[in-house]
């Protein structure tokens, strides 16, 4: 099949997106493969799947899938891409989208500047939201915040519609992100996975991350990471309300009021170029 496609990417976390609001687009896994293979495809970190709503109350629904081939809930920097998309190709001219992901709907702005804001929904720090098999482990408290030992570091675990590990580190150049990050990723005691953070604290007000992503692999920008990353420092006393996170892509700002106030992401989403490919 001849498959028309536009390359994006949002502080370098790259996509390929897809629209499928005028018909059902059903590819394999191993078409999702290759179109992900940066070798004998396309190339991407995620591909983003278009479709019409299927509720009234929201304007698109979107899916998200890893270049294995798997589903998966959340992914913030391809929400921002997809706002670039749908505006940039005619398909709304409402500059505040809702849309729909496999778990929550999101609601988005395109800014002025080009930049999308996305409001992320509110965090959940329950073991059982992502899940976390904590029997048997004892957390130490960090300004009331939970912090549990996982393969010899402390963890703040966060959902934000998918799964997050996050820890804090010294400096992120000389993380072990390529080493511990896999180890994390795949522990037993993460039933679906996680993504693994690496955050370095530069001030109450900003921070350099580095994300081993589920499937994935290191990305150059994880926007749920980040978003899980500034609330865990939020809550455990590090870090004001509003956090520039600098990730290895690009800036992307933070900001979260605590309790269930939503987490708010801000930042860049840019078309690369339009192709076609035959799968």
């Amino acid at each position: 099949m001849r498959l028309r496609f536009t390359k994006m990417h949002g502080a370098g976390n790259d996509f390929v997106v897809i629209d499928a609001t005028r018909e059902p687009l059903a590819l394999t896994a191993a078409q999702m493969r290759l179109l992900g293979d940066r070798r004998f495809g396309v190339g991407c970190d995620q591909i983003l799947v278009i479709e019409p709503s299927q509720d009234a109350g929201a304007d698109f629904r979107y899916r998200i899938f890893n270049n294995t081939g798997d589903e998966v809930e959340h992914c913030g920097n391809g929400a921002r891409c997809f706002v670039r998309y749908v505006v940039d190709a005619g398909l709304t001219d409402k500059r505040e989208i809702q849309v729909d992901t496999m778990n929550r709907r999101l609601a988005l702005t395109l800014q002025d500047d080009g930049r999308v804001t996305v409001n992320m929904g509110a965090p959940e720090f329950q073991p059982a939201a992502l899940p976390f098999d904590a029997s048997g482990l004892k957390a130490r408290a960090e300004n009331g915040f939970e912090l549990w030992p996982v393969e010899g570091v402390e963890l703040a675990v966060v959902s934000m519609g998918n799964p997050h590990a996050v820890q804090r580190v010294a400096d992120v150049e000389t993380a072990p992100v390529l080493t511990q990050g896999p180890l994390i990723e795949r522990h037993a005691r993460f039933a679906r996975g996680v993504n693994a953070g690496f955050m370095q604290i530069l001030g109450r007000d900003r921070i350099a991350l580095r994300v081993y992503e589920r499937d994935a692999g290191e990305t150059l920008a994880c926007g749920t990471g980040a978003c899980a990353a500034v609330v865990a420092g939020i809550r455990a006393g590090w870090l004001d309300a509003a956090v520039e996170v600098q990730t290895r892509g690009g800036l992307l700002r933070i900001e979260w009021a605590g309790g269930t106030s939503p987490v708010l992401m801000t930042g860049p989403a840019v078309k690369v170029f339009d192709g076609v490919i035959d799968l």
